[in-house]
């Protein structure tokens, strides 16, 4: 039973990292970044790079960071900022970059499936349960990722201006809040964790250009879900992680597969706002 709970915990706390910048970019550009996927590889791509090196693996989440949000912005001021007001181009832009970060990654490292050296290997006991270090680790980055965009969407004046350009961008500007100074920042921090996502979950699977597909449809049901808050993110990551984690447990893991959008189309359904509130 213990292991079951720790499971649901660390999956949700997977499914929120790899969500939180997704949902920094959704919730100031009202943009779903399909280009997340491809953003996830390369940092995958720049963990395998840091163990191919013979370097330390605590160095990969951070180098991934700093990676995704230079590409971040790059993107942003390349070729997203020409498209805020025309959101069906902007969503088939990020589509397609997604598809050409996917090809160029494979025409860099080839199509085969390959591993990196986790940072923190074997287990500790649990309440009398043996269980993973490494997910165990995972849940404290959750908490830590979670406590940092708070503190910084509550106590900075970026974060006072972010909130101010997502409940209404128009008056904001109105204001002299500088907004595509916030959409770039914002895109670039989304991009930056999306990037150390896919560096820190890659030490519990492998290593391939197509690597952030399998998650994109589930980060992107548990942002709509949750609006633009922090808190509504975490109820979703859970309860969505979890019912995947009981249905892969006691069903079978193809259903478990199918669970999160599954559940979160009929949450959605008979609760449009989702988890989201005020």
């Amino acid at each position: 039973m213990i292991a079951i709970v720790l499971d649901i915990v660390s999956s949700a706390s997977i499914l929120f990292i790899i969500s939180s910048g997704l949902l920094i970019i959704f919730g100031v550009m009202k943009i779903l970044n399909f280009a997340h996927a491809g953003i996830v590889a390369v940092g995958g791509y720049v963990a395998l790079t840091i163990t191919q090196l013979g370097w330390s693996p605590w160095l990969a989440a951070p180098a991934a960071l700093i990676v995704g949000f230079v590409l971040g912005g790059i993107i942003e001021r390349g070729i997203m900022r020409w498209l805020y007001a025309r959101s069906l181009d902007a969503i088939l832009a990020a589509w397609g970059l997604g598809m050409v970060l996917v090809q160029l990654i494979t025409i860099a490292y080839g199509r085969e499936i390959q591993f990196v050296e986790t940072p923190l290997a074997g287990a500790t006991t649990v309440l009398g349960e043996s269980y993973s270090l490494y997910r165990l680790y995972l849940i404290l980055v959750a908490i830590l990722i979670g406590v940092a965009l708070t503190a910084l969407l509550k106590g900075t004046r970026l974060g006072l201006n972010t909130r101010a350009v997502i409940m209404n961008d128009a008056l904001a500007q109105a204001l002299g809040i500088n907004s595509a100074l916030v959409r770039f920042l914002s895109f670039s921090l989304g991009s930056a964790l999306g990037a150390m996502s896919g560096a820190l979950i890659t030490p519990l699977s492998s290593v391939d250009p197509n690597m952030g597909f399998p998650w994109l449809v589930s980060a992107f049901m548990i942002v709509l879900l949750s609006g633009a808050s922090l808190v509504s993110l975490a109820v979703s990551a859970l309860v969505l992680g979890g019912a995947q984690v009981l249905v892969s447990t006691f069903v079978n893991p193809v259903a478990g597969g199918m669970t999160i959008a599954v559940l979160a189309a009929i949450i959605l359904r008979i609760r449009p706002e989702g988890f989201a509130h005020e």
